[in-house]
C-alpha cells in the first residue's frame, strides 16, 4: 500500500475515530499538523485559476502538494505557469478533473459567474473546495453550494479573509458580550465600485487575444463577443460576469455584523440606485436596506449597505469617514470599523467606554485563512468561513442585487427560496449555456 493510500486511510477511519472522541473540537489539530513537510501528509491541490487574485491563493496553498493547474488565459497564468513548470497544465477544470485522478481539493479563483460550477462539479467527484468571494453568482448557487459539501462531505471555505483575523473575531465577541447592547440598526458601506458601471450597451467584437480560450472563459454564461472590456478586470460590474460592488465586497465587510449579530435571512430588502437601472451593469452606487427578524433575545434590526455614499454623519460621532467600514449602533453605544475586513474597532462615544477592555476570547484563534482551510482538508475543524456559513452570507448579500435589478421591495421567504415579486426568479436562479448545466 503506498503512503498516499495509508493518508487516506487514516483521514478516512484515524480521523472520523478522533472526532467521535471529540478530538477536534477541543483544538487538538494544531496548525503544525496542516503544515507538515512531510508528503505524507501534503495536501493534492489543484489551482483552478492561476493569474490575479488566484496568485494570492497560488501562495496560500503553496507548501502543499499543487498536482494540476487550469487557466483560460495563457498570458494571465504565465507567472505560475513559470513557477510550476512541471505540474499538468489544462485549460478546462472539466478535463482536469477527470485526468488528473490524484487530485485531493481544489482552489477556485475565477470570476464569479463560473464559482459555482467549478465549485460544485469539483466536490460532486469528493475534492475538498475552497472558493473566492463571493461564494456564487447568484442566490440559488449558494444554497446549492451549500447542500452540496454536506452532501459530499468534503473540506470548504470561502476567501473572504477576515473572518480568520484575530480582529474580527473579537469584535464579534465585543457584541456577543453586550458591550454596545440591543443592536437594532447596522451601516456597511464601500467605496466601490471602482470598475465601469452604468453602461447601457455591449461594446462591440473585437479579435480575441492569443492564449484566451473565451468560449472557456465564458462557461455557463450566455455567449457574446469578446471585448476588453470585460477581461480581466471589469468584468465585475457586468450582471452576467459578476455580482457588482456587493458581491465584491459585501462579503468582506457586512461579514463581522453578520457574525456576531447572528442575522441570518432577512425578511425584506429594498434598494435605492443613484443610476437608471439597466440590463447590462450595476450602477454607479446605491443604497440597500435588510431587515432582519428578531433573533433569540435580538431584537428586529436593520442594515443599511451603501456603495459610493456614507451613513449619516450624526452617526459617525464626530470620526473622520473611512474608504469602507461598518458601524453597528447598540442601546448603550456603537461599534464603528473602519477597515473591509471588519478587524479594527473604536467604542463609541469614546468617553463612556474609557476603561472598556475586551472580553475573554470565546472563538478560537485561527492559523490562517488558507492553512485553517487545509487543516480542516485533514481532518481538523471545520474552517469558520465553511459553506454552512459563507452560504447564508452569501444568499443574504446577493438578494441585494436582486432587489437592484426587480426595482421593488422583496419580501423573502428563505425556507423556499422565493419571493413573490414578479420577475425576480430569474435573479435568483440563473439560466445556463447548453453544457454547462448544474
Amino acid at each position: 500500500m503506498s503512503r498516499r493510500q495509508n493518508r487516506r486511510q487514516f483521514l478516512q477511519t484515524g480521523v472520523a475515530s478522533a472526532a467521535a472522541a471529540g478530538f477536534w473540537l477541543t483544538g487538538g489539530v494544531t496548525e503544525s499538523f496542516a503544515r507538515q513537510d512531510d508528503p505524507m501528509n501534503k495536501l493534492n491541490v489543484a489551482l483552478i485559476g492561476a493569474g490575479g487574485r488566484a496568485e494570492g491563493n497560488r501562495d496560500g496553498v503553496r507548501r502543499e502538494n499543487i498536482v494540476a493547474i487550469c487557466d483560460v488565459d495563457d498570458a494571465r497564468a504565465a507567472g505560475t505557469f513559470k513557477q510550476f513548470a512541471d505540474v499538468p497544465k489544462f485549460k478546462d477544470y472539466r478535463q482536469m478533473l477527470d485526468k488528473v485522478r490524484e487530485i485531493e481539493a481544489v482552489v477556485v479563483s475565477t470570476p464569479d459567474h463560473t464559482h459555482a460550477h467549478a465549485s460544485i462539479t469539483a466536490m460532486r467527484m469528493g475534492k475538498h473546495c475552497y472558493c473566492e468571494k463571493p461564494l456564487t453568482h447568484s442566490v440559488h448557487e449558494a444554497r446549492l453550494m451549500r447542500e452540496t459539501a454536506a452532501k459530499h462531505k468534503v473540506a470548504t471555505q470561502m476567501g473572504n479573509q477576515g473572518t480568520s483575523t484575530d480582529g474580527l473575531r473579537r469584535n464579534v465577541e465585543i457584541v456577543r458580550a453586550g458591550t454596545i447592547g440591543d443592536v437594532r440598526e447596522v451601516h456597511v458601506w464601500t467605496n466601490r465600485p471602482i470598475w465601469p458601471q452604468n453602461i447601457t450597451e455591449r461594446p462591440a467584437a473585437q479579435p480575441i487575444p492569443d492564449g484566451l480560450d473565451w468560449n472557456l472563459w465564458l462557461g455557463p454564461a450566455p455567449e457574446r463577443a469578446y471585448n476588453r472590456a470585460y477581461v480581466p478586470f471589469a468584468w465585475r460590474g457586468w450582471w452576467d460576469f459578476g455580482t457588482g460592488a456587493l458581491g465584491d465586497m459585501g462579503c468582506h465587510t457586512m461579514n463581522m455584523p453578520f457574525m456576531a449579530l447572528n442575522l441570518g435571512a432577512p425578511t425584506t430588502v429594498e434598494a435605492d440606485l443613484a443610476t437608471p437601472l439597466n440590463s447590462e451593469t450595476g450602477p454607479n452606487g446605491c443604497t440597500v436596506t435588510y431587515e432582519f427578524p428578531a433573533r433569540g433575545a435580538m431584537p428586529a434590526c436593520k442594515l443599511f449597505w451603501y456603495e459610493r455614499r456614507q451613513p449619516p454623519e450624526r452617526l459617525l460621532l464626530g470620526q473622520k469617514p473611512s474608504g469602507s467600514g461598518a458601524l453597528l449602533v447598540g442601546s448603550k453605544g456603537t461599534l464603528l470599523c473602519t477597515s473591509d475586513y471588519g478587524d479594527n474597532y473604536k467604542l463609541l462615544p469614546e468617553g463612556d467606554f474609557q476603561e472598556f477592555r475586551p472580553p475573554q476570547p470565546t472563538l478560537p484563534r485561527s492559523p490562517g485563512h488558507h492553512a485553517e482551510w487545509i487543516r480542516a482538508c485533514k481532518g481538523g475543524a471545520a474552517a469558520m468561513s465553511n459553506f454552512d456559513y459563507a452560504g447564508p452570507l452569501t444568499e443574504m448579500v446577493l438578494l441585494g442585487n436582486v432587489a437592484m435589478r426587480v426595482q421593488r421591495k422583496i419580501t423573502w421567504d428563505s425556507a423556499r427560496l422565493a419571493t413573490d415579486v414578479p420577475g425576480a426568479a430569474q435573479f435568483l436562479r440563473r439560466e445556463y449555456r447548453k453544457g454547462w448545466e448544474l
